[in-house]
C-alpha cells in the first residue's frame, strides 16, 4: 500500500497542471473529472507528505544519535524520536484508512424512499418523524432536499415519501441507513398508555446519472392519467400524472405531485434510472458478498436496523450495539454520532480485511 504513496503525489501534480491546461477548461466533462479528482486526492497528498516529513525527521534523529551527543542533547532527541514513532504510527493507520477502496458510489447524492409499514396509523405518522429527521440532518450539512412525491395520510403520516438528496458526498453518510426502523412508544389515541411496535423502512439509491447509467426509451412503457387525492383544482381534470414501467426488470414509477405531466416525468425518470441502477447494482453485490461478510449489517432491506424508544429516551442501532440516551436529539437531526460510528465501524472492518487474520 505504501508504495502507492509516490504514485500518488505524482498524480495529483499532474491534475494540478491539467486544471491549467485550456483544452481541459473547455472541455465540461473532463474539468468536473478532475476537479472531483483533485477534491478527493487532496487530504491524501497532504498527509503523505506529513508522513515523509516525520519518517525523514526520524531518520535525521536516529543519525544524530548515531553520532554521538552530550547526555542532555541526547535525551531531548531520544524524547523526540520517540514523538515521531508515535506519529508515524498513527500517520500510517490515517493513511491506511484513506487508501481503503472508496464505494464509487461515496459522492452521489441520493434517492430516499420512506415508509410506514407495520403498524398502521402509527407506522405512518413515524415514517414523518424520519423524513424531518432526514431533513434536518441534511440542512445541518448543507445539502438540499426536495421531496418527489408524498402519500399523505389523513393524520399527518406517510403512507410513503420520496425525497432526492443532493450535496457533498451524502451517499457516503446515509448509506447505512437502508433497511426497517422500530419505534417503540405510547400512541396518542392509546387509552390504556400501553407500549406499541411499530416499523418504517428506509431505501437510500444512489443519484444515477445519465453519464453513469444510461436507460433505453424502447425499454420503458410511458401511461398518462388524471391525478387523484388531494392537489388542488388540477385533480382530475388535466392528464398530468405520469407513470414510468422499466419492462426488463418490472419497476414501476408513479409520480403525480406537479401541475406540469412534464416535471412529473423527469422526476420519475430520476427515481426509475435510480432503482434499476441500485438494482442492477445491488445483485453485484450479493454475488460478491456471497463470499464476504459484511461489514455493517446484511444490507437487507428488511434487515431492523434500528430501534427508536420513547419510553426509554433510547436510540439503539443493533448492527454496532450503539445505545444512545438522546432519542429526541436524534429525532431533532443531530445523526452525526450514529453516522461517524457506522462509518468508523466500516473502515474497521475492511481495515481487518485488508490485514489479514492476526497471529
Amino acid at each position: 500500500m505504501f508504495e502507492q504513496l509516490d504514485t500518488l503525489i505524482f498524480r495529483f501534480d499532474e491534475i494540478h497542471e491539467l486544471l491549467s491546461d485550456p483544452a481541459v477548461i473547455s472541455d465540461t466533462n473532463r474539468l468536473r473529472e478532475l476537479t472531483i479528482e483533485e477534491a478527493d486526492l487532496r487530504p491524501k497528498v497532504e498527509k503523505i507528505k506529513q508522513y515523509k516529513e516525520v519518517i525523514q525527521g526520524i531518520e535525521d534523529t536516529e543519525e544524530m544519535l548515531s553520532e554521538g551527543l552530550d547526555s542532555e542533547m541526547a535525551e531531548l532527541a531520544k524524547a523526540e524520536l520517540s514523538d515521531l514513532k508515535d506519529q508515524k504510527v498513527e500517520l500510517e493507520e490515517a493513511i491506511k484508512v484513506m487508501m481503503l477502496p472508496e464505494d464509487p458510489n461515496d459522492g452521489k447524492n441520493i434517492i430516499m424512499e420512506i415508509r410506514g409499514a407495520a403498524g398502521g396509523d402509527e407506522a405512518q405518522l413515524f415514517a414523518g418523524d424520519l423524513l424531518n429527521m432526514y431533513t434536518h440532518y441534511a440542512d445541518g450539512q448543507g445539502w438540499k432536499v426536495e421531496v418527489l412525491d408524498a402519500n399523505i395520510t389523513g393524520i399527518g403520516g406517510y403512507k410513503e415519501v420520496t425525497l432526492m438528496i443532493t450535496g457533498n458526498k451524502v451517499y457516503s453518510k446515509l448509506k447505512f441507513e437502508n433497511g426497517a426502523h422500530r419505534v417503540q412508544r405510547v400512541p396518542e389515541t392509546e387509552s390504556q398508555g400501553r407500549v406499541h411496535t411499530s416499523t418504517a423502512t428506509v431505501v437510500v439509491m444512489p443519484e444515477a446519472e445519465e453519464i453513469d447509467f444510461d436507460l433505453d426509451d424502447n425499454d420503458i412503457r410511458v401511461d398518462i392519467y388524471h391525478a387523484s387525492g388531494a392537489g388542488g383544482q388540477h385533480v382530475n381534470k388535466t392528464a398530468s400524472a405520469v407513470r414510468l414501467t422499466h419492462i426488463p426488470t418490472n419497476t414501476v414509477v408513479a409520480m403525480q405531485d406537479e401541475r406540469s405531466q412534464l416535471k412529473n416525468r423527469e422526476k420519475a425518470m430520476k427515481v426509475l434510472r435510480a432503482r434499476v441502477f441500485d438494482k442492477v447494482q445491488s445483485e453485484a453485490q450479493a454475488e460478491f458478498d456471497a463470499s464476504r461478510k459484511l461489514a455493517v449489517g446484511t444490507g437487507d432491506r428488511s434487515e431492523r436496523i434500528r430501534t427508536y424508544n420513547f419510553p426509554q429516551n433510547r436510540v439503539t442501532d443493533h448492527r454496532i450495539g450503539l445505545t444512545i440516551q438522546q432519542l429526541d436529539t436524534i429525532l431533532s437531526g443531530k445523526l452525526d454520532e450514529i453516522v461517524d460510528a457506522l462509518v468508523l465501524y466500516d473502515q474497521t472492518q475492511k481495515l481487518e480485511e485488508l490485514n489479514g487474520p492476526q497471529v
